[in-house]
């Protein structure tokens, strides 16, 4: 296979990656590392900085728009940022002295947790009491309505969804990918956060998680240009192309078929890490 094909082929596989990585809500990241590892045989650590890479494009490029739509609580992620900054540059350094095989189970075991998380319900909160801790923070927020209006909320719980965040910085340098499942269930289910603020809000995040273990990365020399670079291409023109879709599809059934298909991708992955493929 020519320098050419392989670029075309990459480019391509990178493009369907972030278009179902848009329209499912799990990152691009999910399918890069699998497409990378299985399909082309890249080594593990080169993969997830290929995927550092093209997370913090695609939060970049999606974060700005939620921002300026005024449903992304801003604030709340900053201080939320201080816990996985922290827990992706430990993620980082651990990542680059374990083996491929090793970082293959923890993969799969995020998948199959991922995958679980995706079928629960999603409701928003209504009439919680937030926290002394949250008002003094000044991280409650509102956000904007169908009707035009601004809909007050409050959070609380902020130590346990501070905690639930530094360990999804640490997924996030090991794996590669934007953890944005547990940054969202620690906002969501432990904070009470609105659901649609809590997955804007963790878009917003993971540019910034993502940045801070990619510094790692380069430092090992673990970013190769001609694998990151259309990946990261090809990752963010499929997450607009999916944020577009977003608008006129029922995605419910495509999230459906596309869990099943991480869970076997999930297995497959954990199998071959304890039979030590990944390290030949």
């Amino acid at each position: 296979m020519t320098i050419l094909t392989f670029t075309l082929i990459l480019l391509l596989g990178a493009y369907c990656a972030g278009l179902l990585g848009s329209l499912t809500g799990l990152g691009g990241g999910v399918v890069v590392i699998p497409l990378l590892t299985m399909l082309f045989g890249v080594d593990f650590h080169y993969a997830v900085g290929a995927a550092l890479v093209s997370s913090i494009a695609t939060s970049s490029g999606s974060g700005s728009a939620y921002v300026k739509e005024g449903i992304t609580n801003v604030r709340l992620g900053m201080f939320l940022e201080i816990a996985t900054t922290i827990g992706a540059v430990c993620g980082a350094f651990v990542a680059v002295w374990l083996n491929s095989s090793t970082i293959a189970i923890i993969f799969g075991c995020v998948l199959i947790f991922t995958a679980a998380m995706q079928q629960r319900r999603k409701d928003d909160h209504e009439g919680v009491k937030g926290s002394e801790c949250a008002r003094r923070l000044k991280l409650y927020g509102s956000w904007p309505q169908p009707d035009g209006t601004m809909k007050d909320y409050q959070l609380k719980n902020v130590g346990g969804g501070f905690s639930v965040m530094y360990l999804a910085g640490v997924l996030s340098g090991i794996l590669g990918i934007g953890s944005g499942v547990l940054k969202v269930l620690a906002m969501d289910a432990l904070m009470k956060v609105p659901f649609k603020v809590s997955t804007t809000t963790s878009n917003f995040m993971m540019g910034v998680t993502a940045c801070a273990s990619a510094v790692v990365y380069i430092q090992r020399g673990n970013i190769e240009p001609g694998i990151a670079f259309p990946v990261m291409v090809g990752v963010l023109a499929g997450a607009l192309t999916g944020a577009r879709l977003l608008k006129r599809m029922k995605v419910k059934v495509l999230r459906q078929i596309f869990a099943v298909c991480i869970l076997l991708v999930a297995i497959n992955m954990i199998y071959n890490g304890f039979l030590g493929t990944f390290d030949k």
